[in-house]
């Protein structure tokens, strides 16, 4: 039997060894190499643990977190216009969504966007926690917010740990959980790329109450209604809507800020409808940058009372026409949205202090918050 080795010189003289010699030798060779080779992973996993201590606290937050979160499948109704211009239900269609456990009183309840259920009924929807299925007993909507709240008859539930979203600032890192094309539970991170961004054209009928954090982390169809995390394991916000070009997460996504959801959540709750303030004011969506500086303002910001409703909290407090609200009870007002906002989730009969341009001078205007339900005003 002629044994050929590649390679080999043609004089290279060719000698068998014991087998048990080879053994010994090949032994000796895998030990040099794994030798060899401990000095560079003895240096990776030194250097390893440095890096994976930060995202240790990403695992125990997620951890804590996700058994707070739920998946959401909705059927929603969808009608075919028929050739006579009418409209004939026809058919459903099955979207996926998330959501977030909330306590309220003694009470858990489920937290998600409106359009993740709209249109659909308590039998159409239903809510998936740690592998268990169940529905809703009741919804109530909050179309102005995008927020729903979905009762539920269940004690076993984990709500989440709610944080301040007003101590969020720019650069603070974040985690996401939600359902991005259907995959419940999925985790991206990243950090908050902004705060404060209004004035997005979100779907057909839009959202009128804006005040969004906007964050890089990925946030995906199906992520909608899930929480955005601070590092302390807190929620701060609800994941809503994405800018994209693809379709996909672009790097650029928006979320609900968690005072504003906790405050239109217990109005929901408690009254099956968000009890809005208001001043009793028009207010001009003209009022331009250039504006406010042909004005005589130094800064760029606030928004122009252009009508006043007779005995309404702005008439009684002495605002006129012409005032250009620079900061409403110690924030800045940025424009006429940001003034809306603001005093819509303001508690009804709260008192509160205006600063205003008026004149050429800044003049401090103490308003009582009322209620809007009965009347058709900007603010």
């Amino acid at each position: 039997m002629t044994i050929t080795l590649p390679n080999l010189p043609n004089k290279s003289k060719i000698f068998w060894l014991p087998l048990g010699l080879i053994t010994v030798i090949c032994a000796g060779v895998q030990a040099q190499s794994v030798q060899q080779a401990e000095t560079p992973f003895r240096k990776i996993n030194s250097v390893a643990g440095q890096y994976n201590e930060p995202f240790s606290v990403v695992k125990n937050v997620v951890k804590v977190v996700r058994p707070a979160v739920v998946h959401i499948e909705a059927k929603k109704p969808q009608s075919q216009t028929l050739s006579s211009g009418e409209n004939k239900q026809s058919s459903y269609i099955e979207e996926a969504g998330s959501g977030i456990v909330l306590r309220h009183g003694q009470r858990d309840f489920v937290v998600t966007n409106y359009h993740v259920i709209e249109n659909s009924s308590a039998s159409d929807i239903r809510i998936e926690a740690d592998g268990k299925w169940f529905l809703p007993t009741r919804i109530v909507h909050d179309r102005e917010t995008d927020l729903s709240v979905l009762f539920v008859d269940r004690d076993d539930l984990v709500p989440a740990q709610i944080g301040d979203s007003a101590t969020v600032d720019i650069g603070d890192f974040v985690v996401a959980i939600g359902s991005p094309f259907g995959l419940s539970h999925s985790v991206s991170y990243g950090i908050v790329s902004a705060m404060g961004r209004r004035d997005l054209e979100l779907g057909p009928q839009g959202v009128r109450f804006q005040n969004f954090i906007q964050t890089d982390a990925a946030i995906n169809p199906g992520n909608s209604g899930g929480p955005l995390i601070n590092l302390q394991g807190q929620v701060i916000g609800i994941n809503t809507a994405i800018a994209s070009n693809s379709g996909g997460s672009d790097g650029i996504g928006f979320s609900i800020p968690m005072n504003m959801v906790t405050r239109i959540v217990a109005d929901l709750i408690e009254y099956g409808e968000v009890k809005r303030g208001f001043l009793g004011v028009s207010l001009d969506a003209r009022f331009t940058p250039r504006k406010a500086i042909s004005m005589g303002l130094e800064r760029t910001h606030g928004a122009r009372v252009s009508a006043i409703t007779p005995n309404s909290p702005a008439d009684q407090a002495d605002l006129q026409i012409g005032d250009i609200v620079l900061e409403f009870n110690g924030r800045k007002v940025s424009n006429d949205s940001h003034l809306v906002t603001e005093v819509s989730l303001t508690p009804i009969g709260t008192q509160i202090e205006l600063k205003v341009f008026r004149k050429g001078g800044i003049k401090k205007v103490q308003v009582q918050v009322g209620d809007r339900t009965s009347l058709n005003v900007s603010s």
